[in-house]
């Protein structure tokens, strides 16, 4: 595993239809949106899961923890933990969870001033969502 700082991260938007994914490096505190994945009721195809695994060997994963705005867990908080335990479990790779606050609204943004209307895609938000994780995640490692 390289040192904290110089890591290949991904990131996950869950959801139970669509998991935003993204990877990310330490060192420039910058990420990439992947394909958002499939899911069924929170659970992903895992081999696809799997192939990202092998394709970017992650040092770290990170999930995003949908809060609401007071800070409090909704009910897709307790499936966002359950998906970032499945993940270390099934992959052995350290994996934190991530306030996710506001990161749907600030990837609509972004993608919005790249493209308009045209770019607000279901799958494209996910991923998107995914990277504005990492961001926050990866800004605050070094506080």
């Amino acid at each position: 595993m390289r040192d904290a700082g110089q890591r290949t991260v991904l990131a996950f938007d869950f959801g139970t239809k669509s998991i935003g994914v993204a990877v990310g490096q330490e060192i420039t505190a910058t990420a990439s949106p992947l394909p958002a994945l499939k899911a069924r009721d929170g659970i992903p195809d895992w081999e696809r899961v799997e192939s990202l695994y092998t394709q970017w060997e992650p040092d770290l994963v990170v999930v995003g923890l949908p809060l609401n705005m007071d800070g409090t867990e909704q009910d897709v908080t307790q499936r966002a933990k359950k998906f970032a335990n499945r993940l270390h479990g099934r992959f052995r790779r350290p994996v934190e969870t991530w306030d996710e606050r506001l990161s749907t609204a600030d990837a609509k943004a972004m993608l919005f001033e790249l493209g308009g209307y045209k770019k607000l895609t279901k799958e494209k938000i996910d991923s998107v969502s995914a990277c504005v994780i990492f961001t926050s995640w990866a800004e605050n490692q070094y506080q």
